[in-house]
């Protein structure tokens, strides 16, 4: 049997498309409109011509690109190589925070000054203790800046994960551990297939919110020294005494980014859905 929608329900129809299509006319023009008078405001300043020159100059982009994006390619595996390590360092330390026996209370107390430390102490900071002190204290096998600078930003973000995972283990309601252990199971074995499974899927879009805000920072790495997209850069505006090559690093960063910011809409969206029981994605 074939549904045919009545007449009022095909003039309430009608309705919502028009009402779309004037809302996407509007946004639309409005959206012009302010961009024609921000070019106007921008192009018309005393100083737009010295700007463009040093700025956004065409010839100084196209001979730096390639030098920035060798170093680029330094960020993306830095950036990968962190991300990995600061979440398993996150999930362990909010594992330790979690732990309720109070013979583990050393465990818990380390793992909590550690998140209150590393939260607090701003990354450029660890950034230049790890790359600069270390190396001062002359002992043996102490690896390249490169690697200690990736873990000044592996602790840090740590302590932030840390603690999104212990927010999503800690919003696991209680009686489901308790009937994973009436069960059977032991409290290793209830963290693993009971509390953790649902605590990552509570967590997944702010987790996701800090690898975007980790993707910026690892160009702070060019401060230890190695030659990533920012450090390459600097030296290619050291030559030519044009802004141009920060303009070109800044612009793939965001190219960068912006697959991990849809993914994380994405996630967040679907997160929201599921909540308020629309399982459309």
């Amino acid at each position: 049997m074939t549904f045919k929608p009545s007449p009022l329900q095909l003039e309430r129809d009608a309705y919502r498309r028009r009402q779309t299509t004037l809302s996407v006319a509007v946004a639309a023009g409005s959206t012009l409109v302010v961009g024609i008078l921000l070019y106007a405001a921008v192009t018309g300043a005393p100083g737009w011509d010295r700007f463009r020159a040093s700025f956004l100059s065409a010839e100084a982009a196209r001979d730096s690109l390639p030098a920035v994006l060798r170093g680029l390619w330094l960020n993306v595996q830095l950036l990968v190589v962190c991300a990995i390590a600061a979440v398993l360092l996150g999930l362990g330390i909010a594992t330790l925070r979690t732990i309720r026996p109070a013979v583990f209370f050393p465990l818990r107390a380390f793992a909590a000054g550690y998140t209150y430390t590393f939260r607090g102490l701003p990354l450029i900071v660890t950034l230049y203790l790890f790359a600069f002190g270390v190396p001062g204290l002359r002992l043996s096998g102490t690896p390249s800046v490169l690697v200690l600078g990736g873990i000044a930003i592996v602790l840090t973000y740590g302590g932030y994960i840390a603690e999104v995972f212990r927010a999503g283990i800690e919003s696991v309601h209680p009686s489901q551990r308790a009937a994973a252990r009436s069960l059977g199971l032991t409290y290793r074995q209830t963290m693993r297939h009971v509390v953790l499974p649902q605590a990552v899927r509570r967590v997944a879009p702010p987790l996701l919110n800090d690898l975007v805000a980790m993707q910026k920072d690892v160009g702070l790495i060019s401060l230890a020294g190695p030659i990533d997209a920012i450090r390459a850069a600097q030296i290619e505006t050291a030559g030519s005494y044009n802004y141009t090559p920060y303009v070109v690093a800044g612009v793939l960063f965001v190219l960068l980014a912006i697959p991990v910011v849809a993914v994380t809409d994405w996630v967040t969206l679907r997160a929201a859905r599921r909540q308020s029981g629309d399982n459309r994605l």
